[in-house]
């Protein structure tokens, strides 16, 4: 190559350099993909993975992008994958970058914990979304009454019993639990534990699955219908992933439909099944709700509005670590059953074209008053 075309090619290699460390985005494409830092970012989000649940990615980050946009503040929003180590890296960066909130949902409280007493060496005020992170010393917590949540769950597995004509000790319940590294996990089962055990039913397994994960749900349901010879009358899953893996290894038994099957979260697949009889009930969670109130505690500390954030934050929940209360927003949850799947599509959560799929979900929702 001549001296000529070798000065061209490096004139050309330091222009577009140049341009790509000029370039910066605030927002992360669909899926968790990570976000370039913009060094001017007022507010950063961690999410936790796209497993767990769809809604991360589906709903709570466009709705906080949406939150953000609409009152002038930047944000930096990114997802962690499930990834503790790519967690505390993105904290870091955030920290480092200068955001006056850091709002992050937790993998574990060990590692969010280590997170949010960073940001607050640096000054910076930290608010737990949708998971409680024990031991960390956040500022604010916005979640929904994640008690009431998993109440809903075990009075919903009642009612599918009671019409099953199964009652008392007469019906066999598995407890099929969240991460035993989620706070959110342990409140759950504290709601729906406490009905079944109310109600008299006799608990053949209580089971967490680590990390939410459902192809493990899938595998520990399997060996509980094993172990018990597939004599199960309901399970009280605490989210719709779970519940769909306990519906799979059903299937595969002919007993989809027979057993009585909670979740949580109102997701596509999970209302579906609700549909077609194969998941009894799922605990709807407004996620609006709980977006909106989480960017405007946000925005008020961003703004140095600190009444306006006491204002939001009207409740207090205790962190069983510290003992100390922590100004909360706690929203109530809504129990879902076919008869209201409709309320969760006109709420604007899902939409009709998502959920009444087939020829048998098109029947299924035209009954259920969905057209």
């Amino acid at each position: 190559m001549s001296t000529r075309l070798l000065v061209v090619a490096g004139a050309v290699a330091t222009t577009l350099l140049l341009a790509a460390c000029s370039s910066s985005s605030s927002s992360t494409p669909t899926g968790g993909g990570s976000t370039t830092p913009t060094g001017s970012a007022q507010v950063g989000v961690i999410l936790p993975d796209t497993a767990s649940s769809a809604r991360w990615e589906a709903n709570d980050r466009p709705l906080l992008t949406a939150a953000f946009q609409a009152a002038g503040v930047t944000a930096d929003i990114q997802n962690a994958n499930g990834d503790v180590a790519k967690f505390q890296t993105i904290a870091d960066g955030m920290i480092a970058e200068g955001v006056k909130v850091l709002m992050i949902v937790n993998l574990d409280s060990a590692s969010g914990a280590a997170v949010e007493k960073k940001a607050a060496a640096a000054g910076i005020a930290t608010i737990d979304y949708d998971r409680l992170t024990l031991g960390g010393g956040a500022k604010y917590y916005v979640s929904f009454d994640n008690v009431a949540v998993g109440t809903k769950i075990g009075e919903g597995l009642a009612t599918c019993l009671t019409a099953a004509g199964k009652m008392g000790a007469s019906a066999k319940v598995v407890e099929l639990n969240g991460s035993p590294t989620d706070n959110n996990a342990t409140l759950f089962k504290q709601g729906y534990d406490a009905v079944i055990k109310a109600k008299g039913y006799t608990i053949v397994a209580d089971q967490s699955v680590p990390a939410w994960d459902n192809t493990q749900a899938g595998t520990l349901f399997e060996q509980i219908f094993t172990k018990t010879g597939g004599k199960i009358d309901g399970v009280a899953s605490a989210n719709d992933g779970l519940g769909g893996a306990v519906v799979a290894v059903l299937q595969r038994n002919g007993l989809a439909g027979k057993v009585a099957v909670t979740g949580q979260d109102a997701t596509d697949e999970g209302l579906q099944r609700i549909l077609l009889g194969t998941q009894c009930m799922t605990v709807y969670k407004a996620v609006k709700k709980e977006a909106d109130a989480a960017s405007a505690l946000a925005i008020a500390l961003i703004k140095g509005d600190t009444a306006s954030a006491s204002a939001l934050a009207t409740k207090t929940v205790t962190d069983s670590t510290t003992g100390k209360a922590v100004p909360a927003v706690l929203l109530v949850p809504q129990s879902i059953t076919a008869a209201t799947v409709k309320d969760v599509i006109a709420d604007g959560f899902t939409t009709m074209a998502r959920v009444c799929t087939t020829p048998a979900l098109v029947a299924a929702c035209k009954t259920n008053g969905i057209s």
